[in-house]
């Protein structure tokens, strides 16, 4: 039986690097798409979403049935409950790419962002890209070093986000007020996805050290769908 129980450990581990793959392919087009104004690429994000969503399902529920059938204890179980936890803030990294993907198809053919800010959101999504395969990697080798820089690429994240408020708060600002809201919503998203990324470390760091450094998850993420231009229909 514990042999069978490790296997099924393994499984979980191989769906969620599973999981964090598909979120590399989102984000990086995500971020293609809203750069160049790649209404293409937008949908296909868009599109895929679900595929991404379909899969944390199945992992949560194959993490219930472990727990209902294999009764873990200790670390184990801590295994088990932090998979469920690790696939929710993918599933939520995913979202977070198809919210940058909306605001590339709601503005097509026009940029999201004004050229001022194109360089600082081509930036961000850079480090969200590598934050993504950064985390992957981790997933896959739990190698805890991955974490630390993991970390330090969010710092970056964070630093371009309160840039981007700086510059839309700034005396120079000429934005209408569409263009403000896009660009505060889309920093957002790209900060956030950085965030989870952060979280889920955390929790890879906790069960091979044992040592809890605090968790951003607790902070409210329930991101707002992108502000849609009049007649224009999801």
């Amino acid at each position: 039986m514990r042999d069978v129980f490790q296997q099924e450990l393994s499984e979980v581990q191989d769906r969620l690097v599973d999981i964090a793959n598909h979120v590399i392919v989102s984000i990086e087009s995500a971020v293609r798409a809203f750069g160049d104004s790649n209404v293409q690429l937008a949908e296909q994000v868009i599109a895929t979403d679900p595929l991404i969503d379909d899969k944390a399902a199945s992992l949560d529920e194959l993490a219930i049935d472990i727990i209902a059938r294999q009764s873990p204890v200790a670390r184990d179980l801590r295994i088990v409950v932090s998979a469920l936890r690790i696939s929710a803030s993918l599933e939520r990294m995913g979202d977070l790419a198809r919210h940058i993907a909306l605001l590339a198809r709601y503005r097509f053919p026009m940029q999201v962002v004004p050229e001022s800010l194109q360089p600082t959101f081509a930036e961000m999504g850079a480090r969200d890209i590598e934050i993504a395969k950064m985390l992957r990697d981790l997933l896959e080798t739990q190698d805890l070093s991955l974490a630390d820089r993991l970390e330090t690429a969010d710092n970056h994240v964070d630093q371009l986000h309160r840039d981007v408020f700086s510059h839309v708060l700034g005396t120079t600002w000429e934005g209408a007020a569409h263009t403000t809201v896009d660009a505060t919503l889309a920093s957002r998203y790209h900060e956030r996805f950085a965030d989870h990324a952060v979280g889920i470390a955390k929790k890879v760091k906790y069960l091979a050290t044992g040592d809890w450094t605090g968790d951003d998850d607790a902070r409210s993420d329930m991101a707002p769908e992108p502000v849609r231009p009049a007649g224009v229909q999801d």
